[in-house]
């Protein structure tokens, strides 16, 4: 098993230090879903949710809560993130929407955290603009479909 780098040898949490580390293009996409009743996803296929644009306020909460990962994760490196996309997508065979979010930097450490944050804020927000709808909405299967660049090198999942 992998040391855990957040903890120090007596097993205190610490901030890692990445002042050694090469200043490599790193990536990471982050995919998740949340699942509703057919009726719930037509409010937002159909435009027709009260709160208004679900897809494009979910877009933009995913972002922002990429860019202030270090703010929410509290060992988490402050990044200079270069890009952030973000794809919400209605899947009516889910029923739901599937959420997708890339992000990429240069620097000395990766953009996991950052990527699986903005589908994290991006599902929350589409379940606070829907909640009056459906309270039984699930946020199911957030994770890291790719990482890559820094020494570990690529990951993929199957």
């Amino acid at each position: 098993m992998a040391d855990l780098t957040h903890f120090d040898t007596e097993g205190r949490a610490r901030m890692v230090d990445v002042s050694d580390k090469a200043v490599t293009a790193r990536v990471a996409v982050a995919r998740g879903a949340v699942v509703m009743r057919p009726e719930t996803l037509a409010l937002v296929t159909e435009g027709r949710a009260k709160k208004g644009d679900v897809l494009g306020v979910a877009r933009l909460a995913g972002i922002m809560g990429a860019k202030r990962c270090s703010d929410l994760i509290p060992l988490c490196h402050p990044l200079p993130i270069t890009k952030v996309t973000l794809d919400l997508e209605p899947d009516p065979a889910l029923p739901g929407i599937r959420l997708r979010a890339e992000v990429r930097t240069t620097g000395q450490t990766g953009v996991e955290m950052e990527a699986l944050t903005a589908v994290s804020v991006a599902a929350l927000t589409v379940y606070d603009m829907l909640k009056a709808a459906e309270k039984s909405m699930r946020i199911t299967d957030i994770e890291i479909t790719l990482k890559d660049g820094g020494k570990s090198g690529r990951y993929e999942a199957e």
